[in-house]
């Protein structure tokens, strides 16, 4: 029998479902408690977080069973490292939990009636899926030995000579010394462990997050379908001499770098949108391709980090779009335009908003590099662009697509939807729980026709959901 000690921890709790976000679910003494560290089919004591009356939060402290559907971890890492955190479950299982997010929020937060959802469309490769990775130097790597980890416990242990990795999740001064991740082509690895060493061998100084000393800071790895690999090795400070001695060593082990940059960043945060990259070797950016398109990718750009399932995703788009080559196409949320590109051959126009003026300038230039001429973008709030005098010069949209940040869309937008009254939006989404909740809102005028969840991150809870609505009546 369950109980509760002083600790608020519960013994032998069976972890029952899946419930959103990654987080397992369990029901005791008429409560529900979501989990974290646990799958459905375990047998685990948790340790509650919070407590309300009819619900709470927990973690696993120890699992005392393992689910049948459990399955080995294939890295080192798992358990320790924020990423692939559904390693331990078949892919078939994630992809069913996945699908049953996707119901259960457009049902639950939307409110509205739904059509049967479309199967989940699956990935083909599961491992080696991103083309962008991030890596963080640190002089404070964070140990963790065989007890801690049973425990869930680490120790940080003294200042290390130096730790590239990811970050410690909810820590933000440690970094977990990566060997290999799965994330990426192998190349990463390469990439990542030859400038480790050869930075040790050398002394260079790791990065102090806390006294934001040191000047190693990021490394970031763009590696493309066409074979292009960009890397840009962020550094605190300049010292020419050494950053020389790095890079041309980098060169040198890693010949398939095609593109190499430095980026000269004294901030205490790591963003470098507002810094300019100093190409040392290559063109300076890479070439990705989707379908027939190229696009041009450089270092501050922003491209699906799942090419494959990207094109998967744009083709869902461009199907629930309906384009007949009549239509005028609004792509809003556009970004470096790459969904409004994909559909435009079968659109009249394509007419691109994105608040980000950068992601404009890429737009345009990835439209002349594939001779797309009858797709324009215009940087600016689309509430405040898309007027009437917008819509006499432009014409008013026949579809809509909307592809917003995890946020959703704004209450204003989604009132400026209403109002625009296109004949169909098609809206992409990377959190199920925002598009629910717009779709509500949005369903004064419209009803959902097709809904098509989408798995972008193998061995995460993440998601991608396309939404077609059309106008009632």
């Amino acid at each position: 029998m369950a109980r509760k000690n002083k600790k608020q921890v519960l013994t032998d709790i069976l972890i029952s479902d899946y419930a959103a976000e990654g987080k397992a679910l369990a029901r005791h003494e008429g409560k529900v408690i979501f989990i974290t560290g646990a799958v459905p089919g375990d047998t685990a004591d948790v340790l509650l977080t919070k407590s309300k009356k009819d619900w709470a939060e927990g973690r696993a402290l120890g699992i005392k069973s393992y689910s049948p559907h459990r399955e080995q971890p294939f890295c080192k890492h798992f358990g320790i490292c924020g990423g692939c955190k559904w390693q331990m479950l078949p892919y078939p299982l994630q992809l069913q939990y996945k699908e049953q997010e996707a119901v259960q929020n457009l049902k639950r937060i939307g409110h509205v009636t739904i059509p049967e959802i479309l199967p989940i469309v699956g990935a083909d490769e599961t491992r080696h899926y991103r083309n962008k990775l991030e890596f963080t130097f640190s002089n404070r790597e964070y140990i963790v030995d065989l007890q801690a980890k049973n425990d869930n416990e680490g120790d940080e242990g003294p200042p290390a000579q130096g730790a590239l990795g990811f970050h410690v999740p909810r820590i933000f001064d440690k970094v977990i010394d990566i060997e290999t991740c799965y994330l990426m082509d192998e190349v990463n690895n390469s990439i990542r462990n030859t400038i480790r060493t050869y930075a040790i061998a050398n002394k260079f100084s790791f990065y102090d997050i806390r006294q934001h000393t040191g000047w190693l800071r990021n490394i970031i790895i763009r590696y493309c379908s066409t074979g292009e690999l960009m890397v840009n090795i962020c550094l605190n400070y300049e010292d020419e001499g050494n950053r020389k001695l790095l890079l041309d060593h980098l060169l040198q082990q890693v010949p398939a770098i095609t593109t190499l940059l430095y980026t000269i960043n004294p901030k205490w945060n790591d963003s470098i949108h507002d810094l300019e990259p100093q190409t040392y070797f290559g063109k300076g950016y890479v070439m990705e391709k989707l379908e027939d398109l190229q696009f041009k990718v450089s270092p501050k750009s922003f491209f699906q980090t799942n090419t494959r399932q990207a094109e998967k995703l744009y083709t869902v788009t461009r199907d629930f779009a309906a384009l007949t080559g009549n239509e005028i196409v609004y792509d809003l949320y556009c970004g470096t335009g790459s969904i409004g590109l994909f559909v435009s051959g079968k659109a009249k126009k394509v007419i691109g908003v994105e608040v980000v003026e950068d992601a404009i300038v890429d737009a345009k230039e990835n439209a002349a590099i594939n001779n797309i001429h009858h797709a324009v973008f215009f940087a600016g709030d689309v509430i405040k662009i898309c007027d009437d005098d917008f819509f006499a010069l432009h014409g008013r949209p026949d579809v809509v697509i909307t592809d917003p940040p995890r946020a959703g869309m704004h209450e204003k937008l989604v009132k400026k939807l209403l109002e625009i009254a296109a004949p169909r939006i098609v809206y992409v989404s990377c959190n199920t729980a925002t598009q629910a909740r717009d779709i509500g809102l949005l369903s004064e005028k419209y009803e959902v026709q097709k809904i098509q969840p989408v798995d972008m991150f193998p061995h995460t809870h993440h998601i991608e959901c396309v939404a077609l609505l059309t106008l009632k009546g």
